[in-house]
C-alpha cells in the first residue's frame, strides 16, 4: 500500500484458489476489513461450485464480486455462474470484455457497429454492459480509449442486434468449464 500511496484498498481480490483453505483466506479478508486496510473483498475465477463453497463459509456472503473472463466469445458463465450470481446478488466483473482487442475484426460486430456508427469493440463492450449485475473492466491505454469505452455504455443494442450476436457467438448449450486467460 505504501507503493500505491494509499492507506486502504477499496477492493481486494483473491485471484486463484491456491493451496490455502478458503476459510483461512476469508478470515484474513475479515481481519483486513476490521483493520481498515480494505473496504471490500471478492474473488476471481470462481465457478459455481466454488461460489457455493464460498457462500457457505463464514464471511463468504460479504463477497463483493466474482471476476471472470466474459465477452461475446467466452459465454460459458451464462450456463450457471451468471444466474447463481444474480440470485445471490453478487456482481460479475467481466475481465477482458474485448478479448484483448481480438473482437475488433469479427464480422457480426462490424455489421452492428456500422449500423450504430460506432466501433466493433464498442458493440462488444455494450453487449457486456447491457446486463444487470455485470461490470466490465476493459483496458484503456489513453484518454481517447477511455472515452471510447465509456461511450459504449450509451449504446443500446436492439433485439435484432442481440439475435445476430447470439447467432455469431452462441450461448452455451451445456455446462462449460470456466474460461481463463
Amino acid at each position: 500500500m505504501k507503493r500505491l500511496k494509499t492507506d486502504r484498498l477499496d477492493l481486494y481480490l483473491l485471484h486463484w484458489r491456491g493451496s490455502v483453505p478458503l476459510t483461512e483466506t476469508l478470515e484474513a479478508f475479515q481481519a483486513l476489513v476490521a483493520a481498515g486496510k480494505i473496504r471490500h473483498y471478492g474473488v476471481s475465477n470462481f465457478d459455481t461450485a466454488d461460489m457455493d463453497e464460498l457462500w457457505a463459509a463464514p464471511g463468504g456472503r460479504a463477497c463483493a464480486t466474482d471476476q471472470v473472463l466474459y465477452n461475446p466469445t467466452r459465454r460459458g458463465v451464462e450456463w450457471s455462474l451468471l444466474p447463481w450470481c444474480r440470485e445471490h446478488r453478487v456482481p460479475v466483473m467481466a475481465y477482458s470484455p474485448l478479448e484483448q482487442g481480438r473482437l475488433a475484426g469479427k464480422p457480426a460486430l462490424t455489421r452492428i457497429a456500422e449500423r450504430h456508427h460506432v466501433t466493433p469493440l464498442q458493440v462488444a463492450l455494450a453487449w457486456v454492459l447491457r446486463q444487470d449485475g455485470v461490470i466490465a473492466i476493459p483496458k484503456a491505454t489513453d484518454l481517447a480509449h477511455v472515452r471510447a469505452n465509456r461511450s459504449a455504455a450509451d449504446l443500446t443494442l436492439t433485439e435484432a442486434d442481440l439475435a445476430e450476436l447470439d447467432r455469431a457467438f452462441p450461448p452455451p448449450r451445456r455446462p462449460t468449464p470456466l474460461a481463463m486467460l
